[in-house]
């Protein structure tokens, strides 16, 4: 792989740091159009969770004065449209799962390995790298705003009560039990996104049982291992125009190792791992804490195989 690395990398410095417009080939169209319609939508979700202030002043008046019905009405007016963009952020995050299982079924297809995959499609890989780049942003900006657990928990304690009052909410024909029930679960992670690509990608593994899971895991090492180079490396860092690009390298970085972590049978951090785990959490403690602690938190609490015996001391050091 390191042979074929340097002559690689201006190829992928396209896919992965977007300074050209990777165009899709006619093989690739079908896919390409199908996620480049969920990344479009993409967009628009990070900027109403950037805006989300959540209901915590009218909930806190409500609670105060159990028995004021027209404060709990105002809080309960204030978090049902909340609820609702909860749920589209839910209903998102399946249409990211079913993008995802495209790209990865069109970049670790016979007969091609992950390095001609990347070659090949480089339309495919840079919307990859943009899923996950776009998944590691919503799960931090998730994960620093407790108003979403707050708004949605007052939620369901109030349906609750009102169903056992055998008062009907209008609400209800919004998100159902069934409903609020997946939505709690999905809520309830740290980094709800990522979750469900992670249990994407393991299913994708264990439906496709004739595809060697070498095809999967050395497309996402592959990844790890250019991201990593690209940070590392003086002479291709300096390519970066703006902090933007090189958050966006490190977050497809992280994104891949975690994916790669829970598909992979011994996972991304024991010795036999393909991906350099100590150079890529060198590279992300070299740059400003406040920029890149979502991200080493993701490699702590969101991977598999951290505290397995076969993960080195040295390595659990670095993520302390």
């Amino acid at each position: 792989f390191i042979s074929c690395l340097d002559s690689c990398l201006d190829v992928l410095h396209i896919v992965w740091l977007k300074t050209k417009n990777a165009q899709p080939t006619e093989a690739e169209t079908a896919v390409w159009n199908q996620v480049s319609a969920v990344l479009e939508e993409a967009h628009g979700i990070l900027a109403e969770l950037q805006s989300y202030n959540g209901a915590g002043q009218e909930i806190r008046e409500a609670i105060q004065n159990p028995n004021d019905l027209q404060l709990q009405e105002k809080a309960w007016n204030a978090v049902c449209p909340l609820v609702a963009k909860l749920k589209r952020f839910y209903e998102f995050s399946l249409r990211l799962e079913n993008a995802l299982r495209s790209l990865l079924e069109a970049l670790t297809s016979p007969p091609y390995a992950p390095m001609q995959h990347l070659e090949r499609e480089q339309a495919l890989a840079k919307q990859f790298a943009e899923i996950l780049h776009f998944t590691l942003s919503f799960d931090e900006l998730k994960m620093t705003n407790p108003a979403i657990q707050n708004d949605f928990s007052y939620y369901r304690r109030t349906i609750s009560r009102n169903r056992l009052n055998n008062q009907q909410l209008e609400a209800e024909n919004e998100v159902n039990n069934e409903m609020a029930n997946r939505m709690s679960l999905f809520y309830a992670e740290a980094t709800p996104m990522l979750k469900t690509l992670s249990n994407a990608t393991t299913k994708f593994v264990s439906e496709n049982k004739t595809l060697p899971i070498e095809d999967t895991t050395d497309c996402l090492s592959t990844m790890a291992c250019v991201c990593r180079v690209m940070l590392e490396t003086p002479e291709y860092r300096c390519r970066f125009t703006n902090t933007d690009t090189m958050l966006f390298c490190m977050r497809v970085m992280v994104g891949v190792i975690i994916l790669y972590d829970h598909v992979h049978p011994v996972g991304a951090f024991a010795k036999t791992s393909k991906i350099d785990m100590k150079g890529c959490i060198k590279v992300l403690k070299e740059q400003p804490s406040n920029s890149v602690e979502g991200l080493l938190n993701a490699l702590r609490y969101t991977t598999r195989h951290l505290n397995d015996d076969s993960t080195s001391k040295q390595i659990r050091a670095l993520l302390q």
